[in-house]
């Protein structure tokens, strides 16, 4: 399965001029500073940039999602959902706490201040673990593109059952709780009045069917813990350090949804070649007279060797230009960098020494 490239995320240290070891105190003092400035009541204020701030601060301030955003770049946090009454979310307000209706039965107000408010009814479908893992790739590998399979020791679907739960060649049964449908209607009395809802099957786990035999394997689960090879397709000009989110390839869970695999990389240093956003840069060095004169050199590129022209007269330092050489994007490539340096003798000889006093004669 392809995986997903994340676009780059905002960098919220920059953002507040911290560095990423930067304390609490650090980022709440580097937050008012920038707040002051930009807020957009007072003169000169920038409505955006306090935006901005204000969003690298709600994530730098809180631990857990500081600690996602150093790991993946991103938060998995929710900020809550919105209710009605002015955005007040009654589910979580009320979530722990416990009433009972009028036959004695235990009951969470949560579900009921969701559903009689208008909130949205809380997940209950279970989810499994995600995953993160690094892969070192060769320079050229991620330039060009490449094609990883990696062993990951996980929970995953059941190999014997197929993740049915069921004994194989046996099959399943409609469950017979829910009459197949995956689902439970229940009708509450409480001092509110009588709420209806609607809740996955404890039986068949929403299903709506059963196995009529259970897999001696994983026991009915469907799920145990194997491993896995798992293929990492990595797009051409992936950079060091960029993160591809593999959905639904990360820990399985019974009865429930895969997390999701997270794979960073770490592209190892070229020799000859560095990275410039979509072009590459390389050195060549050349002699002092083909500065002078011109000549012509064979370079390396990724692609292999290429023909240069080194133009009469070239400064130490000039960048000359090869078309289409560089970093694929789309609809085409960059271009390659060559960064002339041109090589000063340290000792002449008498012949070659008089002829540059002929040439310092001359005014060159």
């Amino acid at each position: 399965m392809p995986g997903v490239i994340i676009p780059r995320m905002k960098d919220y240290y920059s953002i507040l001029g911290i560095t990423k070891s930067a304390s609490e105190d650090e980022i709440k003092k580097a937050f008012r500073t920038l707040a002051h400035k930009y807020h957009p009541d007072k003169k000169g204020g920038d409505e955006a940039k306090f935006k901005e701030i204000s969003e690298a601060y709600a994530v730098l301030s809180d631990k857990k999602k500081r600690a996602e955003y150093d790991s993946y770049g991103r938060t998995f946090t929710g900020n809550g959902g919105q209710g009605g009454f002015g955005g007040f979310d009654f589910s979580n307000f009320a979530q722990g706490f416990q009433g009972f209706d009028n036959s004695g039965t235990e009951f969470d107000l949560g579900d009921i201040f969701g559903e009689f408010f208008g909130g949205q009814q809380r997940s209950r479908t279970r989810r499994g673990r995600d995953i993160s893992i690094d892969i070192e790739i060769p320079f050229k590998d991620a330039i060009f593109g490449t094609e990883r399979r990696v062993l990951i020791a996980k929970m995953g679907a059941c190999d014997t059952c197929g993740g049915t739960g069921a004994k194989k060649g046996v099959g399943m049964s409609t469950c017979a709780s829910c009459n197949g449908k995956g689902q439970i209607h229940e009708t509450r009395n409480s001092f509110f009045g009588s709420f209806t809802s609607v809740r996955a099957c404890p039986k068949c786990h929403g299903k709506g069917e059963i196995p009529k035999e259970v897999c001696a394997t994983c026991r009915g689960d469907g799920v145990m813990k194997r491993e896995e090879e798992i293929k990492v397709t990595i797009p051409a000009g992936a950079e060091n350090g960029e993160m591809i989110r593999m959905p639904a390839r990360g820990e399985a869970v019974a009865n429930g949804t895969s997390g999701d695999l997270y794979v960073k990389l770490h592209v190892k240093a070229d020799k000859s070649f560095v990275r410039d956003g979509a072009n590459l840069v390389t050195v060549l060095p050349i002699r002092l007279t083909d500065a002078l004169l011109g000549g012509e050199y064979t370079i390396s590129s990724l692609d292999g060797d290429v023909s240069l022209t080194i133009p009469a007269g070239v400064t130490h330092g000039e960048m000359i230009r090869v078309r289409g050489k560089g970093v694929p994007v789309r609809g085409g490539r960059g271009d390659l960098l060559v960064r002339v340096d041109i090589d000063i003798p340290k000792k002449l000889s008498r012949d070659a020494k008089k002829l540059v006093e002929q040439l310092r004669a001359e005014g060159i």
